[in-house]
């Protein structure tokens, strides 16, 4: 429906004459109330949030588990509710019928807003084809995505519009990207029974996906993405940065907070801060519940088959370092080897030549071809009956490859190895099982998945924690203990020693929420086209060399530009309020193997959008028109 900008006559017509003069506050607050209550129940458009006063949508009802959908037509972010407002049973919490998850509170679970779609499309959608060629966006621009003020110009709705740059499409994207890599075997189009949509990370048409590492997922039951309503989502996309609206293309090294996110910590340290399962008072019995709550949202979001495979830790780094010096330190010996790929973060590197190092094992590398993925054929000549470990990433975060680990995990186990998945950059792109990949141990941070810094997870098969010692000794990871010897819990307890971070556990689990409300299909496949679209439009920069060109890719785009210093790009950007890393990403090995130091690196989130692509591209161009004058 079509509504009207409300004049002072509209506005009479509801609720009375307008008082002479300007009205104050108040009573255009009223007037607000009285002319949205008379809209058709339902009706949520921009034109509301705009208002003085005016009302928001009805209170949304709390979503059960396993019946999530996405925060998609929230105006503003939504106040935290006052505990006062719904009585919370926490006693009664856990493991009653009809009880909230635990670390949920009701108070907190009512005011998370949720979509509710129209009983029936609006007529245009009914009689006119799709303007859009990719579903996951659907029809979104129907549904009014962004406030305006009165006599605001429409907001320009962002599509992924490929000509905009001359995207042919994926088959010439490749045999360009197998090009710029050296290996033109694979740049042939892919076969006549692959579906156009064929995305590296879902079997869409039933076709058999390249990487097998992550499960096929079934089609999306969540409502269309609209990358405009997620970005409201997020306060810091408002900021200036040298006067401009920040452009945040630095996911790699760190994700930003959703407002849901950020609300739950406040209600966290408002109404349940406590240490955990230790005390008989109530905000014990608070804290644990959304401590607790927190690992077992970890746990179905990776696909593990229990919470006592869960370990919180700071992030991945200290989740490998966890592993090397308790599995590690018990298993290898003098002889023994350690495989790890020329991709790795220098976090999945430094543990395992200490480790060596200090047992007289061997660090051998899986080498990678000149697109940067690893080869496989390689990898399985290093393999040997003295291997004990094998560690390796499932995206590199610096050149954004996606690697196969779940063919890598099952020949490492083959040769009788312990396998280990460094999921820091993947969790936050793709749909990851732990069961389907078979890993032994996985490790990732939350603040790569749009949760807190300092807390992270290891996963770990239970029949392997078991018969692993603990790595730090002190409270809460003791069943008994006396001056002659100490009985330590069970898993994962016995890895959790002093006072955890137990708010930002309990944000982790909310940033959980908040992805799986918008679906992981949605959010993989619009990042899969952003990227697309990224590259081929860095590609239309003169003297622009990307570094990283594999087939199967995800989020990040690596490259040095003629002329200039990796730095010289990145503060350049800066000052248009563009935020990329420069550097060497904690990655030099992998960096050196293309004969470079440093790149730049724009890397995505499904906050992202075509424009900020396209002003990322638009300096580069115009750095390459004045090759050299920065710093120079």
């Amino acid at each position: 429906m079509t509504i009207p900008t409300p004049t002072s006559e509209g506005l009479a017509g509801l609720a009375g004459a307008v008082p002479a003069g300007v009205p104050d506050e108040v009573t255009l607050a009223r007037l607000a109330g009285e002319f949205f209550a008379a809209l058709p129940t339902g009706f949520a458009g921009p034109l509301a949030s705009s208002l003085p006063g005016a009302s928001r949508a009805p209170a949304p009802e709390i979503i059960p588990p396993g019946n999530v959908g996405p925060s998609l037509t929230a105006a503003a972010p939504v106040a935290p509710v006052r505990a006062e407002s719904v009585p919370i049973d926490h006693a009664a919490a856990a493991g009653r019928p009809g009880a909230p998850v635990l670390g949920v509170p009701e108070a907190y679970a009512a005011a998370l807003p949720t979509f509710s779609p129209p009983a029936s499309p609006p007529p245009l959608l009914s009689t006119a084809a799709p303007s859009t060629p990719f579903y996951f966006l659907g029809e979104a621009g129907a549904f009014q995505s962004a406030p305006q003020a009165f006599g605001a110009a429409p907001t320009a709705e962002n599509r992924i519009v490929p000509q905009s740059f001359g995207l042919p499409g994926e088959a010439e994207l490749h045999q360009i990207l197998a090009e710029l890599g050296g290996d033109r075997r694979s740049a042939q189009a892919p076969q006549s029974g692959a579906a156009p949509g064929h995305f590296y990370f879902l079997d869409t048409a039933g076709v058999q996906t390249q990487d097998a590492s992550v499960p096929a997922a079934p089609a999306s039951a969540h409502p269309a993405f609209d990358v405009q309503a997620v970005r409201r989502d997020f306060p810091i996309l408002q900021e200036r940065v040298n006067g401009r609206q920040l452009i945040w293309l630095d996911n790699a090294a760190t994700t930003h907070k959703p407002q849901s996110v950020i609300d739950r910590l406040a209600y966290f340290y408002q109404h349940e801060n406590s240490n955990i399962h230790r005390a008989a008072h109530e905000l014990a019995a608070r804290a644990t519940d959304a401590y607790e709550g927190a690992r077992s949202k970890v746990a179905r979001f990776i696909g593990a088959s229990s919470t006592e495979e869960i370990i919180f830790v700071r992030g991945a780094t200290e989740g490998i370092n966890l592993i090397a010096k308790t599995w590690g330190w018990q298993n290898v010996g003098e002889g023994d080897e350690i495989i790890v790929s020329n991709l790795e973060h220098h976090a999945n590197i430094v543990p395992w030549q200490q480790l060596a190092a200090a047992k007289g094992a061997k660090l051998k590398v899986i080498p990678v071809d000149d697109t940067g993925q690893v080869l496989l054929d390689e990898y399985r000549k290093l393999l040997t009956e003295r291997t004990r470990i094998v560690s390796v990433t499932q995206v590199s975060n610096a050149l954004g490859t996606v690697v196969p680990v779940k063919e890598i995990v099952a020949l490492a186990h083959r040769a009788g190895a312990v396998a280990v998945v460094d999921g820091a950059q993947s969790v936050s792109h793709m749909r990851v099982n732990v069961q389907e990949i078979d890993a032994d141990f996985f490790v990732f941070s939350g603040h790569k998945v749009f949760a807190p810094t300092g807390i992270g997870a290891v996963y770990g098969k239970r029949a392997i924690l078991e018969d692993m010692p603990p790595w730090q000794g002190g409270g809460n990871m003791i069943a008994d203990v006396t001056f002659e010897k100490t009985i330590y819990h069970a898993p994962p307890t016995r890895f959790e020693a002093g006072t955890g971070n137990i708010a930002d556990a309990v944000g982790l689990g909310a940033a959980i929420d908040y992805v799986e409300r918008i679906g992981m299909e949605n959010i993989a496949r619009y990042e899969h086209d952003l990227l697309v679209y990224t590259t081929r439009a860095l590609l239309s920069v003169p003297g622009l060399k990307l570094i990283g060109t594999a087939r199967d890719k995800a989020s990040v785009s690596s490259f040095v530009l003629d002329g200039y210093r990796p730095e010289e790009v990145g503060r350049a950007l800066n000052e248009e309020g563009i935020a990329v890393r420069s550097g060497h990403h904690c990655a030099q090995p992998i960096l050196r193997r293309f004969g470079q130091e440093a790149t730049v690196r724009p890397s995505l989130a499904f906050y992202n959008t075509c424009d900020e692509i396209d002003t990322l591209v638009a300096v580069l161009h115009r750095l390459a028109r004045g090759k050299g004058r920065i710093g120079r």
